[in-house]
């Protein structure tokens, strides 16, 4: 594309030609005239290296061709690279960074629970109806009378007013085939079975569940008797539970005498702004030590067992549930001051008349968020509404998420879990179908049908704490009379059982050094660039000023083939005399709508000189625009045909 300049006819006998172009006259914008030209011009100039020498070797087709596939494959290796280092990067990989730190820590909250929920003669009234039907099933199940077990309770004997709902009862099953029975009849000879052996080989036991209107029924079956009779007693005890107005029984007396006979910590005794209570419907009278409610929090300066804290429980089980307290002893759980204690999910259980010693060592973690992976920070963005009202777990959001499904589909409030605003806890005389819903959705729940565990994300920040353990007996042989005696005297309490009437605790750092794990991304942008450019000058050798030569040769590319392709557009449709459409565009063309610098030329020396009888030649298909030219000047006209030259022609 050449930029023209021509000049103004004036007055004389003469019309002037335009000049022509030299080359220091350039337009503005100039594309190369075909692919040819273009490709010698990269391959001349560009800094790419081996591009060159497909114009060096162009006298020699077998280098040409040599050096075009050479520079072709390196071309596609180099690319082939970049896509896999962007696909590294959104991949979005990270890089684990332990760092091990030694500084004061603060110890976390510790709390321990007494495995009984109610003292039996608090309750004995409402589960006596409840006890009784247990006794008669246990008879007519196994043929055990459990009266030697019930009768230290004193309790009144008066008829049943109607029968529980959801009796539990001895269910037939299919027998096996011949082959599994051979293959279980091997397995039982080698593995003693502790569960009764009353005719256990064709049936199961159970108790039956419908919906509402009865249409559905499934049996919640066990192989186990034991495992039957505890969740059958526990399902009605939920719903005994459910009917009384306060759920957290009064405290008589002092926690601290009652059931902790001591409490230190660093060598110091606690007192009755260390802890807080709660009720847990299954474990019971629960304390939580140097929990966020505390006036001071506890520090640790120093590690060992005799900077940490120490505890001294009543394990007496005298006074236990029978049939729902089946295990002695305490629960405890370590965990974070801000988070809510789960005794199901990380809990564990101590030994009476065992010393247990806790070790622990403190351990955080710090995950990225956005793309490198789904933790939330604070659980704004997760889509269940935390029930607990405490920092955001992963375990706050499941047990939340089970209770508000729990709400949704069953129309009540699971009793272990914290009751939402105007909804009240489930209690089959209010809501005969709930045990039907509530087991349905737990199966749906372990199988994460529910979504709940899809929904509640990792936190981003995680604390945690490592615990291990050691045991001894406590007290000894040698000392156990002075210490019960002590004990006795101390807490106005008289030990029965002295071997499993205490149990000892103590929790303490090991050591003072923590661990953090924080991640860092893998590939950042810088590293991306750095690689590519390695990938780049390892296969060409050039810069970033290359890939720039190669954004203008493939524009040049664009631009010439939209070129052509108009040019091609512009000879097909609006050529005179290459089709009808064009001819007929430009025959019904007006005289008077052609450019007044341009006029036809005559097509011999002979043609007519111009005047009125030539307008009427006029009406015939003109010639082609390329043959026009510059009108001659008013003065000369006969001199100025002559001397006229097509428009860029010489």
């Amino acid at each position: 594309m050449k930029g023209d300049k021509r000049e103004e006819p004036g007055p004389g006998p003469e019309p002037t030609a335009p000049p022509l172009p030299t080359e220091e006259e350039e337009a503005l914008l100039e594309f190369h005239r075909s692919y040819r030209e273009l490709f010698q011009f990269f391959c001349n100039n560009t800094t790419i290296h081996g591009a060159i020498r497909l114009v060096c070797s162009q006298h020699n087709r077998m280098k040409t061709a040599f050096w075009a596939v050479l520079w072709l494959c390196t071309f596609g290796m180099m690319y082939w690279q970049f896509g896999l280092l962007f696909e590294e990067y959104f991949s979005y990989p990270v890089s684990l960074n332990i760092n091990l730190n030694s500084d004061k820590l603060v110890f976390p909250a510790v709390t321990i629970c007494t495995l009984n929920p109610y003292r039996y003669k608090e309750i004995k009234e409402e589960l006596e109806e409840l006890d009784r039907i247990t006794e008669q099933t246990l008879f007519d199940l196994y043929k055990y009378n459990s009266s030697n077990t019930l009768v230290a309770h004193a309790r009144l004997r008066r008829d049943l007013r109607e029968p529980l709902p959801h009796p539990l009862q001895r269910l037939t099953v299919p027998a096996p085939p011949h082959s599994a029975r051979r293959v279980r009849s091997a397995t039982s000879s080698s593995v003693r079975d502790n569960n009764p052996q009353v005719n256990r080989k064709d049936w199961k036991i159970g108790f039956q569940l419908c919906n509402q209107n009865k249409s559905d029924c499934f049996y919640q079956t066990y192989s186990s008797g034991v495992d039957a009779v505890r969740e059958w007693y526990r399902f009605h005890y939920i719903n005994i539970l459910s009917r009384r107005q306060d759920t957290s029984p009064s405290l008589e007396e002092d926690a601290l005498g009652k059931f902790i006979f001591a409490c230190r910590f660093n060598q110091v005794s606690c007192n009755e702004a260390n802890y807080s209570h709660f009720h847990h419907p299954i474990y019971g009278n629960c304390y939580t030590f140097n929990d966020k409610n505390s006036s001071n929090l506890w520090m640790s300066s120093m590690p060992g067992v005799n900077n940490g804290l120490s505890l001294t429980l009543r394990t007496e089980q005298n006074d236990f549930i029978p049939l729902l307290s089946t295990v002695t002893g305490a629960r405890v759980m370590v965990h974070g001051q801000d988070e809510p204690a789960f005794m199901d999910d990380g809990g564990f259980n101590l030994r009476p008349g065992v010393e247990s010693s806790i070790s622990m060592s403190k351990e955080a973690v710090d995950r990225l968020g956005g793309d490198y992976s789904d933790c939330t920070k604070n659980g704004s963005e997760v889509p269940v509404k935390n029930l607990y009202g405490s920092k955001y777990t992963q375990q706050v959001c499941i047990h939340s998420c089970f209770q508000q499904n729990m709400v949704k589909e069953c129309g009540c409030a699971y009793i272990f879990y914290p009751l939402p605003p105007g909804m009240e806890f489930c209690d089959y005389r209010k809501h005969n179908s709930w045990g039907y819903c509530y087991y349905k959705l737990q199966d749906a729940f372990s199988s994460d049908r529910l979504g709940c565990f899809t929904k509640c994300r990792k936190p981003c920040s995680v604390t945690t704490y490592k615990l291990s353990a050691g045991y001894s007996r406590w007290p000894s042989v040698t000392s156990q009379d002075w210490v019960f005696q002590m004990l006795s005297r101390q807490n106005n309490y008289t030990i029965k059982n002295k071997r499993n009437g205490v149990a000892k605790v103590n929790i303490f750092f090991k050591e003072l050094n923590y661990k953090t794990n924080s991640e860092s991304p893998s590939v950042t942008m810088v590293t991306l660039l750095s690689n590519l450019g390695s990938q780049w000058s390892l296969w060409f050798g050039s810069s970033v000023l290359s890939v720039v030569e190669m954004a203008e040769l493939i524009f040049d590319l664009l631009v010439i083939t939209f070129l052509m392709l108009l040019r091609r557009f512009r000879s097909r449709y609006w050529s005179p005399g290459r089709g009808g459409r064009g001819a007929q565009e430009v025959a019904s063309t007006p005289p008077s709508s052609l450019p007044s610098r341009f006029c036809p030329h005559p097509a011999s020396p002979s043609s007519s000189p111009p005047g009125p009888a030539a307008n009427p030649a006029l009406s015939a298909p003109p010639p082609a625009y390329a043959t026009l030219g510059p009108c001659p000047a008013p003065s000369g006209s006969a001199a100025a045909g002559s001397s006229a030259h097509p428009l860029g022609e010489p």
